[in-house]
């Protein structure tokens, strides 16, 4: 475990906290660590959580299957970054989404009690964790609301622009990477794949974008665009 030192400073729960800090505190926080492979289930719906995971190496999908297998993803998760925090509360219930593996992970899992309560060593670094794992629930409300800007879009074209010029701006870059293979963004967007497949092909050839796999580059085109009805 020691091992993911460097890697766990890098993190948004551990930021501010020095090595010999860190290294203490896993003992503190009672931290675990399991590797999962491509596929697998981190934490299955309806599982009563006292842990939060912070994920190491890797990429996990936060989504749902509803009764007749019909799959959303709600959201990913990337090296350094957590979840978990929104069940701390005793009052909050069971998980009400899958966390997958999408390709070999790593993850560290840390006891929610101990973060939330001050340890008998007094850690000097205890107070710096609880507080950024309450700015890791803001950075993550905000997500949240920017997901449900791109779902309030009406068409298929309108949430792609909106996720797309999303992305552009979280990477500085008209040039980017997106996390989501064809089905997943479509899952992640709510919309058909065949028909968003079919917009993105029109959007390439009105020359507003180009795409090849997960890589898109928007076109200056974009800007005066009409959107589709569809």
């Amino acid at each position: 475990m020691k091992n993911f030192i460097p890697v766990l400073k890098r993190t948004q729960l551990f930021s501010g906290v020095g090595t010999e800090e860190t290294e203490s505190m896993l003992s503190c926080l009672n931290a675990r660590l399991c590797v999962y492979q491509k596929g697998e289930y981190v934490i299955r719906q309806g599982e009563h959580l006292n842990e939060i995971i912070v994920l190491l190496e890797g990429n996990l999908h936060i989504q749902n299957d509803d009764y007749w297998g019909n799959r959303s993803i709600l959201s990913h998760i990337t090296p350094g970054e957590m979840y978990g925090e929104s069940y701390v509360s005793p009052e909050s219930g069971t998980v009400i989404n899958d966390v997958v593996a999408t390709e070999k992970s790593t993850v560290i899992f840390f006891n929610v009690t101990r973060i939330l309560t001050t340890c008998s060593s007094a850690c000097r670094f205890h107070q710096k964790v609880m507080q950024n794992m309450f700015f890791a629930i803001s950075e993550k409300n905000r997500n949240l609301v920017q997901k449900l800007g791109h779902m309030s879009k009406r068409s298929t074209r309108e949430k792609l622009v909106s996720y797309l010029s999303e992305q552009a701006g979280r990477q500085n870059n008209s040039h980017f990477t997106i996390p989501f293979n064809r089905q997943q963004l479509a899952d992640f967007l709510s919309v058909d794949r065949s028909a968003m497949s079919n917009e993105l092909c029109k959007m390439r050839d009105e020359g507003l974008i180009e795409f090849n796999k997960n890589s898109f580059i928007l076109l200056d085109n974009l800007r005066n665009s009409t959107p589709s009805t569809v």
